[in-house]
């Protein structure tokens, strides 16, 4: 399934996208994002290295690949080796005491100084009289050093279950260092999150000098601390000796969160520039370690004209439609927001619920939010539609609803903005400053019949995360409210129109794709 590999002959990549568990095989989201910066810079050359988990997790390509797309790699952390029986092996003191102060640095990353780190870690993986896969999975130094961890800092669980999360969690790290060392030519590097990918960059940054951008959409590291919290393959035993042990049970928990910390970091350190769509995520960022002077926002943009023939709407002839558009996950609560439509149709028995998006992605919560609709009585007012084209969709809805935990900056609210449908949105991401503006974005939540102190200026509301009441209720306001609808219809037009076109996001990434090509040109001359 990959294209043909770019040799060192050829004529270069402009810019490598490095693309963790999204595009070309997942639809929406960032992949779709990724798609859509493709074909808006047709002028450029762009190579695509995906990182994904098992390959059996994937249906194949779910996009006509662009011509100006001229490589593509297809990387699983899950992919399983020939079996080889393993020959006894002392390892390297010197490779291992590096490794030992790599730790220390995920534990205390305020103490130790990033770029070191980097470089420890190029002269470790797989070089000269470094740290070797081989010897990281049989040496008697490897085993001698987890012991000591465990014994030092891990007294609680089990040691097998210890020493296989520290297998699982170093092992992708040479598969990564593989990919950084044979990257195809290119000008320029730009991951699309930290984690794996960012690893990737952060070290090739460091192996051949080549310019690194990183892009977060939703904060990496925040992302995975939620989902740690839920995953049930870290075995955590019950706390019978109260609070006081808490450290000790979730050890192994922390030490997964710890470790993307780390690579975020390091990404961090290494990058360039640091983009991201908003400004909250922006301080968070720097909070977490990227220089200030490197970074900045840039907002995603969209194709207005796809949506504009649907906003000549009569408010007062509305139909009382409720749509959801988007994978459905856990991520994305979509049990609150069935929740809230209870609510909604027993106080409006007439209103109807479409919720379209991709349904194989996590089979078992779809089939649990099938479930809820059915105990609840509401399979005649919610349905399930499975992928849809969103301005289908968009021009038979009167609301949209997003009720995620976890956001970055939404398509779907902008594409509802730009077709004239209010939004109701969990206060996530940059929900708020899409809604209300940036100058509502710096407001507390309120209720809402007073959630904005400009309602002109308002596209919807905001509501807290896993509030079905609060949901139903902003929902029931503009669905009742032609006045109130008519103001968010007529503020999202102009709020997407000013600041959120695909040809301003196009513009801005071009500019810093040039800018950094040339500067590293520059450099190099000189």
């Amino acid at each position: 399934m990959n294209l043909p590999r770019l040799n060192p002959d050829d004529q270069p990549a402009d810019v490598t996208l490095l693309l963790e568990g999204s595009y070309p095989l997942i639809r929406g989201g960032v992949a779709s994002w990724v798609h859509q910066l493709i074909t808006g810079l047709p002028s450029l050359r762009f190579a695509a290295i995906f990182v994904g988990g098992a390959e059996d997790e994937y249906q194949g390509l779910r996009y006509e690949l662009p011509p100006n797309l001229v490589h593509l790699e297809l990387h699983y952390l899950l992919a399983g080796k020939a079996a080889t029986k393993p020959a006894p092996r002392q390892g390297c003191p010197a490779a291992f005491q590096a490794n030992d102060e790599l730790h220390q640095y995920f534990k205390s990353p305020t103490e130790y100084s990033g770029e070191h780190c980097l470089q420890s870690i190029a002269s470790l993986l797989e070089q000269p009289g470094g740290l070797s896969e081989e010897d990281f999975l049989y040496s008697q130094q490897a085993w001698d050093q987890i012991v000591d961890y465990y014994q030092r800092y891990c007294t609680n669980p089990s040691f097998i279950d210890y020493f296989w999360n520290v297998r699982n969690i170093h092992a992708p790290l040479f598969l990564l260092a593989d990919i950084a060392k044979h990257l195809p030519p290119t000008r320029c590097l730009h991951s699309i999150s930290t984690g794996y990918t960012g690893f990737i960059g952060a070290l090739a940054r460091q192996l051949h000098d080549i310019p690194f951008l990183l892009t977060e959409h939703g904060i990496y590291t925040k992302e995975r601390r939620i989902e740690l919290t839920e995953v049930e393959w870290i075995k955590t035993p019950q706390a019978n000796l109260g609070e006081l042990l808490q450290h000790e049970v979730d050890y192994v928990r922390h030490m997964w969160q710890r470790f993307f910390e780390g690579l975020g970091r390091l990404c961090y350190v290494a990058a360039d520039s640091v983009t991201t769509l908003y400004e909250n995520n922006r301080l968070q960022q720097i909070q977490d370690g990227a220089y200030a002077e490197r970074t900045q926002v840039i907002h995603n943009g969209i194709d207005v004209q796809k949506f504009s023939h649907l906003r000549e709407r009569d408010a007062d002839a509305r139909p009382p439609v409720i749509g959801f558009l988007g994978r459905i996950t856990p991520i994305k609560d979509l049990k609150t927001l069935i929740r809230s439509m209870h609510t909604v149709c027993t106080r409006m028995p007439e209103a109807e619920v479409l919720i379209a998006g991709p349904e194989d992605e996590d089979p078992e919560y779809d089939e649990e939010c099938k479930a809820l609709v059915k105990r609840l009585g509401l399979e005649d007012r919610i349905h399930f539609l499975g992928f849809q084209k969103t301005e289908e969709i968009l021009g038979r809805i009167s609301v949209l609803v997003l009720s995620s935990i976890s956001e970055a900056q939404p398509l779907v609210v902008l594409e509802a903005m730009a077709a004239g449908v209010p939004v109701v949105a969990t206060d996530v991401g940059a929900c708020r400053e899409l809604l209300y503006g940036s100058n509502g974005s710096r407001h507390e939540p309120q209720a809402v019949e007073t959630m904005d102190p400009r309602p002109d200026q308002a596209c919807g509301y905001i509501v807290p995360i896993a509030n079905p009441e609060s949901m139903a209720n902003a929902v029931l306001k503009l669905l009742r409210d032609s006045e109130d609808w008519q103001r968010a219809h007529d503020a999202g037009i102009r709020r997407v129109d000013a600041e959120y076109t695909q040809e301003l996001m196009f513009d801005r990434y071009r500019r810093l794709y040039e800018d950094t090509m040339q500067a590293d040109a520059d450099r190099e001359k000189n």
